[in-house]
């Protein structure tokens, strides 16, 4: 006897069974799964980042384009673990650090990142107000103010619910480098030969763009963002504990993790991938190579690729902005009141958490000053990625220490090839840094 095979479900109806189909794939479902490592891999994508991948583009064409491709792993290690030890501990990075480790350690990186985080905060400003003003027109400075306060604003005062979705929503922002890509003339045959493989040239220059790049992808904000993330999401939900004191249904948050990490960092790898692209085929394809800034390359797409392409790669600045400046700010904030042992989060009402909701305001407004001063945005950037580039090395050396301590993790210690890897990426980032101390010797 053959088993029958199960169709469509029936429901009897007036008229006669009324057949019910099965439930359909939603993408809107599975976007509402996504969370802190979809953020922070596009929030990774901010306008300091899209300047540094127009520069590598102009400058070098196809050539380092394979970088994105080596870092996409190590980034989403990282990342990973970082997040693990927010839902494990149900305390970000700080937090534990505080707990376990010198407070002479913590300050000092603390300091660091806030002033790594607010000058960041500052080139964003004002990439995003040059954006503005190739779009609508208008004086920078009212830009500035606009999308700084507009961004304090709406995290100390909307819901924390409401503002995580408007987060997730901007994401689709960066899209708009995929609309830049369809209409540059790429050469498909370079662009691929420069994504598989690799090509080292041993100078200044070349390094100095690898280094920028791991700068750019592999930032400690990230890794601070993403775990006090983890961390506050099991917070504010009444059915989650942190998975050191409730061990139920660890395999599952740790695979949610994973897949909300790859999705997210992968996201962002690929819109670097895209930017890098359209500038190798506008910008170096036509001899121009001094893009020193996202602005400067939305600009001058215009004559090379159209008015729509220097349009799209403007709404894409401010969108990116607009995400990357509440994690830049919030990640210095939760950085600094973990270590303080304050009450933190975002879900947070103003008056429970108003030394937070301080230092994040704090960090937004002088980045908003520093728009004001004589000080070049390009040189305070570039001082800020070394900043972070020279930061990010014993921050993931304590982090890889910090993931083997049973009196941190528990039973649920790193290990295995998520941990190697871990180590692999904290490997690559010394190696940068090194390279560039030599380049900055010769």
């Amino acid at each position: 006897m053959t088993k029958a095979v199960r169709g469509p479900r029936q429901e009897a109806g007036r008229n006669g069974p009324i057949l019910k189909s099965a439930p359909s794939f939603r993408w809107r479902a599975i976007f509402k799964t996504l969370g802190p490592g979809l953020i922070t891999g596009a929030a990774d994508d901010d306008p300091s980042g899209i300047g540094t991948y127009s520069q590598t583009g102009a400058q070098l064409g196809y050539a380092a384009s394979w970088t994105m491709v080596l870092t996409f792993p190590l980034m989403a290690a990282i990342q990973e673990i970082s997040a693990r030890v927010g839902r494990v501990t149900g305390h970000g990075i700080a937090g534990n650090v505080c707990r376990h480790y010198p407070a002479g350690l913590l300050n000092g990186i603390v300091a660091l990142l806030f002033i790594a985080n607010t000058i960041n905060v500052a080139a964003d400003l004002g990439a995003m107000a040059d954006a503005s003003r190739l779009l609508f027109g208008g004086p920078a400075f009212a830009y500035v103010l606009l999308f700084g306060v507009t961004s304090v604003v709406a995290q100390i005062f909307l819901d924390y619910a409401r503002y995580v979705a408007v987060l997730k929503w901007l994401t689709l922002s960066l899209f708009a480098y995929v609309g830049a890509l369809a209409v540059a003339h790429v050469s498909w045959g370079e662009a691929v030969a420069g994504l598989l493989i690799p090509r080292v040239e041993f100078n200044a220059s070349f390094l100095t763009t690898v280094v920028a790049i791991l700068g750019t992808t592999i930032s400690p904000y990230l890794f601070f963002w993403q775990a006090s993330q983890e961390a506050e999401d099991q917070r504010v939900d009444s059915a989650k504990q942190p998975l050191v004191h409730r061990h139920h249904g660890a395999r599952q948050e740790f695979n949610r993790i994973r897949a909300d990490t790859i999705v997210g960092m992968a996201f962002s790898s690929l819109i670097a991938i895209a930017i890098i692209l359209t500038a190798a085929a506008t910008f170096h394809a036509s001899g121009k190579t001094d893009i020193e800034t996202s602005a400067q390359a939305a600009q001058a797409l215009r004559p090379i690729a159209g008015r729509f392409a220097e349009v799209i790669f403007a709404l894409g600045i401010v969108g990116t902005g607009l995400l990357a400046i509440p994690v830049l700010a919030g990640s210095a904030a939760y950085a600094v009141g973990e270590g303080r042992r304050w009450p933190v989060g975002l879900a947070r009402k103003p008056k429970e958490a108003a030394a937070f909701y301080g230092v994040l305001a704090l960090s937004a407004a002088i980045g908003i000053a520093l728009n004001f001063t004589p000080v070049d945005p390009i040189q305070a950037l570039y001082w800020s990625a070394v900043i972070n580039g020279v930061l990010a090395v014993p921050v993931m050396v304590l982090l890889m220490a910090m993931v083997r301590r049973r009196d941190v993790m528990g039973r649920f210690v790193v290990t295995g090839k998520l941990y190697w890897l871990g180590w692999l990426a904290t490997a690559v980032m010394a190696a940068g840094v090194i390279a560039m101390g030599v380049a900055w010797a010769l």
